[in-house]
């Protein structure tokens, strides 16, 4: 299984070339900042991620959407009743959304179990807020913008509510 210490490795513009005004400036501001701290924490959180005990990061193990290849990605997530609520620091431009979103499914390692989850919807802060609690709430707006909620496939979902 091939990890990816960074969704923005490299020097690639990642803007998807459309971006424009406000949009535009926010991403090139914040991303440099944001891709530099991703390369050197991205390890470190990814040994920690998905752990029992460590509710705060998950990791999503995706496939790439032009190489078919496995992978891994550390992300911040919070366990919703019907799935998972995910922020996107990088926008809807990060490699690890566009692959689960061409996909329609991921696993995510949360928590010591792995959930399949499907049906990847991009939502707004007034949607999301409501899923995270009050300190996730003051924090989540300096880093993200949009999330993403994934809901647990059929299978997982039963046993999600034994849990």
């Amino acid at each position: 299984m091939k990890t990816l210490a960074s969704d923005t490795r490299g020097g690639e513009d990642r803007t998807g070339g459309g971006a424009t005004g406000a949009r535009q400036v926010a991403a090139s501001t914040r991303r440099p900042v944001l891709a530099g701290a991703t390369r050197l924490l991205n390890p470190i959180i990814l040994k920690l991620a998905g752990k029992r005990y460590v509710r705060v990061y998950a990791v999503i193990e995706h496939r790439g959407r032009r190489s078919g290849r496995t992978y891994t990605t550390p992300v911040a997530a919070r366990r919703t009743s019907d799935g998972f609520m995910v922020p996107m620091a990088f926008g809807e431009q990060a490699d690890w959304f566009r692959n689960v979103l061409a996909a329609g499914e991921c696993v995510i390692r949360w928590n010591g179990a792995a959930y399949h989850v499907i049906e990847p919807e991009l939502v707004g802060w007034a949607t999301a807020r409501l899923a995270l609690g009050r300190v996730e709430r003051m924090l989540a707006p300096l880093f993200a913008k949009q999330f993403v909620r994934l809901r647990l496939a059929a299978a997982d979902a039963g046993r999600a509510e034994a849990e």
